[in-house]
């Protein structure tokens, strides 16, 4: 069984492993799944996206997880935690988010997982704020911010997408630590 970072009663969520890599290339070639980026991905482009977060984890201590379903020690996608710099103003900052394979929606699994991943963030982690970012019509996503107790922040043009991707503006929430 492997180690997992942290871990539910249905997930377990954890660093990236190259096995990992024939799971996240379906995922990241799924036309539905990727409906909210520019594009679908290649497998490289996947295979450079474990390394990314393989980098992140060494660097920071927590990444956008690989994530195991406990009852089948599948990899269904990622949900976790990653530094963002990009231009903004909310940046830099730490942002939470979710990318899970579609037979895997619609069973509260995003929402379940990044309730976890805030609560390691805030209480592990020690951090103090987080943010999320989301095409305006990624209402699924709007959705989990929301259910996690995320609130309204304002809205950006993420000068990650290109203008003609049409995925622009996104929403943004922030979750901050309570005190006690």
């Amino acid at each position: 069984m492997p180690w997992y970072d942290i871990q539910t009663n249905r997930l377990g969520m954890r660093n990236w492993q190259m096995t990992d890599l024939p799971a996240l290339a379906k995922l990241n070639q799924d036309a539905e799944v990727m409906r909210y980026f520019p594009s679908t991905l290649t497998t490289e482009q996947s295979k450079a996206m474990i390394l990314r977060f393989q980098r992140h984890y060494e660097t920071h201590g927590f990444t956008y997880y690989a994530v195991d379903r406990l009852d089948t020690a599948q990899c269904i996608g990622f949900i976790g935690l990653h530094t963002q710099t990009y231009e903004s103003f909310f940046t830099p900052c730490v942002d939470i988010g979710w990318r899970l394979g579609r037979e895997h929606w619609g069973k509260g699994f995003a929402t379940e997982g990044a309730r976890a991943c805030l609560a390691h963030a805030f209480e592990v982690l020690g951090l103090k704020e987080i943010y999320s970012v989301a095409s305006m019509g990624n209402i699924p996503s709007i959705r989990v911010m929301q259910k996690i107790g995320m609130t309204y922040a304002g809205q950006v043009d993420h000068p990650q997408l290109p203008v003609e991707s049409g995925l622009n503006p996104c929403v943004v929430y922030q979750k901050l630590r309570s005190t006690p």
